[in-house]
């Protein structure tokens, strides 16, 4: 295995390495490559029996091409612009701490972090109010003890997305329910936990991916509308559902054109079944992580097959005809025992 993490995690890659290493494993076997990404990553992709990469969805076309060209196989888990959708039977206090986390855990540095959440229109003023008073009284921090709600964005280019966003969404009509600050004061990438309402299509943080402290709020008025909303992006990696009803859950979340869909929680049971297959639709990426497909992805299939008994061909004097009789008897007879 060849990693090229991203630069400003490389740490992590490094320890996981230490530990696998101290754990056991042959050092030769898992190797880390570190460097700028448009330098070696094409350099990984020329090298690679299968590509694995996690990324942006103008990288991961870049990846998907490099590998096409060598004929091997790639998996991309790419972008989003994941939803969260707060039907009118749900349990609001619930949905509320839901979002914190699923919009705030990492500063919304995960690619299946929400920032967009649909309310139903009925418990829309009652769900805002709430969520607004959370997220007001969330701790930053920059520390690496307990006790921070959120820390720092990973580097400069994210704080300048995340500040132009918010900005031009508030400079076209957008209000500002919550955050919207920078705060250099803790550290030098913070900025606040933040909640926009009235934000409309024109703006970037509508459709644009932000990776950052960042949600926007529309409100809905039935299923039908809500699922055609959470649709309405390129992008269908992760979303969310929640709901009193367990079978209207899962009615809504059958409809969703995302790799995951979470019922009564944010991203948390869908990352953490590790058996089963986790991943994007659309512009989201291809192929699949996690379970049997997350592991397969990698090997090759390899069919040896052995003739027993006769040949597939007419046998004892037989004539084509005779043989094609003789071969549709066995056929049934071999489905009625349930041979193989």
């Amino acid at each position: 295995v060849v990693m090229k993490p991203d630069t400003e995690t490389a740490l992590t890659a490094l320890w996981a390495r230490d530990l696998l290493i101290e754990a056991g494993l042959p050092a030769e076997v898992f190797q880390v490559v570190l460097g700028d990404g448009p330098v070696i990553g094409p350099e990984v992709v020329k090298h690679a029996d299968y590509v694995s990469f996690t990324g942006s969805t103008r990288t991961g076309r870049e990846v998907a091409q490099g590998a096409a060209a060598r004929l091997v196989g790639v998996s991309l888990e790419l972008g989003g612009k994941n939803a969260m959708l707060v039907l009118e039977d749900a349990d609001v206090e619930k949905a509320v701490a839901g979002a914190v986390r699923a919009c705030f855990s990492s500063a919304g540095q995960l690619c299946i972090s929400i920032e967009r959440l649909y309310v139903h229109e009925s418990v829309a003023d009652d769900f805002v109010a709430r969520f607004a008073a959370r997220t007001k009284a969330m701790r930053l921090g920059n520390s690496l003890a307990y006790g921070a709600d959120m820390g720092s964005l990973v580097g400069e280019r994210q704080l300048e997305t995340v500040t132009r966003h918010v900005a031009e969404a508030v400079e076209k009509g957008a209000t500002l329910v919550a955050g919207g600050v920078a705060r250099p004061d803790i550290g030098p990438l913070f900025y606040e936990p933040t909640i926009l309402d009235g934000v409309e299509a024109p703006m970037a943080v509508c459709n644009e991916e932000t990776f950052g402290p960042v949600v926007s709020i529309y409100r809905f008025t039935d299923d039908d509308e809500v699922v055609a909303l959470a649709n309405a992006t390129p992008y269908g990696l992760n979303s969310s559902v929640w709901t009193r009803n367990s079978k209207r859950g899962h009615r809504v979340a059958a409809r969703l054109r995302t790799g995951t869909v979470n019922i009564n929680e944010g991203y948390a049971p869908a990352y953490g079944s590790v058996q089963s297959p986790m991943g994007g639709m659309k512009d989201s990426g291809l192929g699949r992580r996690h379970g049997s497909e997350g592991i397969l992805k990698y090997t090759e299939a390899q069919t040896l097959a052995q003739q027993r008994l006769i040949p597939l061909a007419p046998v004892f004097g037989m004539d084509d005809e005779k043989y094609a009789a003789f071969m549709t008897r066995s056929l049934k007879a071999m489905k009625a025992f349930r041979l193989r």
